[in-house]
């Protein structure tokens, strides 16, 4: 994590107003959450529409705060610890990490997508670390607040920087690529997921590819070859690229792909390789991973491994098993209707169990068509692979009615109460049987799984 002295980060943050008397004090990491602060930190107050973190200074200080970044235009800044002014406090934080990246100069690796950034992180940094000291996003932290912390958590000795890069809308990608500045920048795919906020899938894509915003000079495009709306604009772009997917006209696609209960086989290059992560879709995700490695000339032998080590974020689909012998995949931490299908169709390839359930509630920011998005998930379930379908939410009864074009209603249980939804999947489950579920966070279906286990 950072440490610096007080006045190397008046500098860093373009601020003003510090004491000579605190010019060579240290502090050691920062935060923005007041409830989180470790003796040493800087604490930075952010403001929002509906909160001010000025408020909550005394707090962050009685906790061990070393300093305060405080806004010029805010009242009554404290006087027991060291001050530094900024203009605003949101863009000083992100000044400092773009800064103490540059001091620290690691390679840098940047990833967006609709679906599967997280997973593809997590692929990214397993492969890369069996070679180099790699630095990577924790859990979701990929926004314009979520991505600063995470640079200014990296250790001095950081060789590989694999950061996610998220967004809530346009332009926000382009900041956090500019912030980066990355080498390698990764698009897994165009999907559904904010097409609310953007529009079209064209929209999407137009946001997704401000990943190159912030592209150095010689760095690599590594992009999913399958999707038309990235093959109609990379080309004019003026940065190498590589591309991945199912497709044999991809730089890299896969072979011989065999789903197993405890994880994924599959060839690239006529060299076999295993993930232990559930679902064929997850195989693009490793190829993301692939061409990442090939690009800092990690060897074929430490791919494998890093392959074979592969620890995915939680809620994506984890493979879990109750007391009672019924196996859980949870993939409850989002969804929209390319990943559910996905996750669905893992579901309907996997052998050896009894009965095969899904539960599914509500994929959120659609858009106009979100009614039609649902029904079609639910109408494309295979009758003679999903024993029943659960589905839970005011979109999720869209799912049911989708479902119920291709079985009898015995088999699709719709509920908007949880807790019953919970009671007749217990009622109908037994051992060596197992169910998938999937929603939009907001959905919470986590509460299924932990009342499963």
């Amino acid at each position: 994590m950072i440490q610096r002295t007080l006045a190397n980060i008046e500098e860093m943050v373009n601020g003003s107003g510090l004491d000579e008397g605190f010019q060579s004090k240290k502090i050691n990491g920062v935060t923005t959450d007041s409830r989180l602060v470790e003796v040493g930190n800087l604490f930075f107050p952010l403001v929002g529409d509906t909160f001010n973190g000025h408020e909550f200074v005394d707090k962050a200080i009685e906790l061990g705060a070393a300093a305060v970044i405080w806004k010029e235009t805010e009242p009554n800044p404290p006087k027991q610890v060291p001050v530094i002014f900024v203009k605003d406090t949101l863009v000083a934080l992100q000044d400092l990490a773009e800064a103490y990246l540059k001091q620290l100069n690691p390679k840098v690796v940047g990833i967006t997508g609709s679906n599967g950034k997280t997973t593809t992180k997590d692929m990214v940094a397993a492969v890369l670390e069996t070679t180099y000291k790699v630095h990577k996003t924790k859990g979701n932290f990929n926004n314009h607040i979520g991505l600063p912390l995470t640079i200014l958590s990296m250790a001095e000795n950081t060789e590989i920087a694999v950061l996610e890069m998220g967004m809530s809308g346009k332009g926000e990608i382009e900041l956090l690529s500019k912030i980066a500045k990355p080498e390698v920048a990764v698009i897994t795919n165009i999907g559904e997921a904010h097409l609310m906020d953007l529009g079209s899938r064209e929209g999407i894509a137009s946001a997704k590819l401000e990943i190159v915003k912030g592209l150095k000079e010689n760095g690599c495009l590594i992009y999913h070859g399958d999707e038309p709306l990235l093959l109609e604009r990379v080309p004019s772009l003026s940065f190498s690229s590589v591309t991945f997917g199912e497709g044999s006209k991809n730089d890299y696609f896969p072979q011989n792909i065999k789903q197993e209960a405890n994880g994924t086989y599959f060839d690239i290059n006529e060299t076999a390789y295993f993930i232990p992560v559930l679902g064929k879709h997850n195989v693009c995700n490793a190829l993301a991973a692939y061409a990442v490695a090939r690009f800092f000339e990690v060897k074929e032998e430490a791919i494998k491994k890093g392959f074979g080590s592969i620890r995915i974020t939680g809620m994506r689909l984890e493979l879990l098993q109750s007391k009672s012998g019924v196996s859980i995949i949870n993939d409850a931490y989002n969804a929209s209707p390319t990943s559910t299908n996905a996750a669905i169709q893992l579901l309907e390839d996997l052998k050896g169990f009894n009965q095969k359930f899904v539960v599914l509630g509500d994929m959120l920011e659609l858009g106009d068509d979100e009614k039609e998005f649902h029904y079609q998930v639910g109408k494309s379930i295979k009758q003679d692979e999903i024993s029943h379908v659960f589905t839970y939410g005011k979109l999720g009864e869209e799912i049911a009615n989708g479902a119920r074009q291709n079985r009898s209603e015995e088999f699709v249980h719709h509920f908007n109460d949880k807790s019953a939804l919970i009671d007749r999947l217990k009622q109908l489950m037994n051992k060596n049987d197992v169910v998938l579920v999937k929603a939009s966070r907001g959905m919470k279906l986590e509460e299924v799984v932990n009342s499963l286990l």
